[in-house]
């Protein structure tokens, strides 16, 4: 199974998919990217924040722009493409994202099958919880992906592996030095202003339990999907996956 099956992506169907949460976003957004344009689509990938400047093997066109040449996009015809798009390159070599409208506004165009979004940053961290002003996620957004680090389970509520980890805290009923375990990522999942915070109406939720590379994992994974279940928390899809694995994707539930 692709990761594009798994998240029932209509290749005969534009969408705008953006991703937030932490522990292997930017390696799923580019490989969603590979398999979409090697499938016949036109790929536009971008963020509303900011990601590291991807490797130059990963895509085939990079348009840094502001406001005032946007435009240029409506010139690219390629088919089976993937194109990268942000404002510019920082000194710290990151790509620096676009404001939502422009997304809505590229979304109108002829130019791309398929727009994919990286919404928030996490510092490379397994898990994060969103601070206030974040995630951003442009209102036309049609799925949205959560992706959380199955390596942090049993790890401490520290910086080492949470992003904001006093908000971590609130949400989940937790405290810095404590252990995270499936109840606190599942509490994570289901708060309101937890993972899918600032989660578009009308909008597919998806889940991504990344690195799941064993099969005790795996099993903690079931176990998180039977607790979603209990809570009756609607998502379109749980899927756990190693990404660093090809085509390693296992699937529960097309909505719950």
């Amino acid at each position: 199974m692709k990761l594009y099956e798994a998240l029932n992506i209509n290749l005969d169907q534009k969408e705008i998919i953006s991703f937030v949460g932490a522990g292997g976003k930017t390696t799923s957004l580019f490989k969603l990217a590979k398999e979409l344009k090697e499938a016949g689509s036109r790929v536009l990938l971008t963020t509303t924040t900011a990601i590291y400047s991807p490797a130059k093997e990963s895509y085939d066109r990079l348009i840094l722009t502001d406001e005032d040449d946007h435009k240029k996009l409506l010139e690219i015809k390629n088919t089976q493409s993937i194109c990268v798009l942000g404002k510019a390159i920082s000194k710290e070599n990151k790509l620096l994202g676009l404001e939502p409208l422009k997304i809505l506004e590229l979304s109108k165009l002829n130019s791309f099958d398929h727009i994919l979004i990286e919404a928030d940053g996490a510092k490379r961290k397994p898990i994060k919880a969103p601070a206030t002003h974040e995630p951003v996620i442009p209102s036309n957004t049609t799925k949205l992906i959560g992706v959380i680090g199955l390596d942090v389970l049993n790890r401490e509520i520290e910086e080492e592996w949470v992003h904001r980890p006093q908000f971590f805290c609130q949400l989940t009923e937790g405290k810095i030095g404590g252990k995270i375990d499936i109840n606190r990522v599942v509490k994570l999942v289901i708060a309101d202003g937890g993972l899918y915070k600032s989660c578009p109406e009308i909008c597919q939720k998806y889940l991504l339990l990344n690195k799941t590379d064993d099969s005790f994992r795996e099993n903690l994974a079931i176990e998180i999907f039977n607790l979603l279940k209990k809570y009756q928390f609607v998502l379109h899809g749980v899927i756990a996956a190693s990404m660093k694995e090809k085509e390693n994707y296992i699937k529960w539930s097309d909505s719950f």
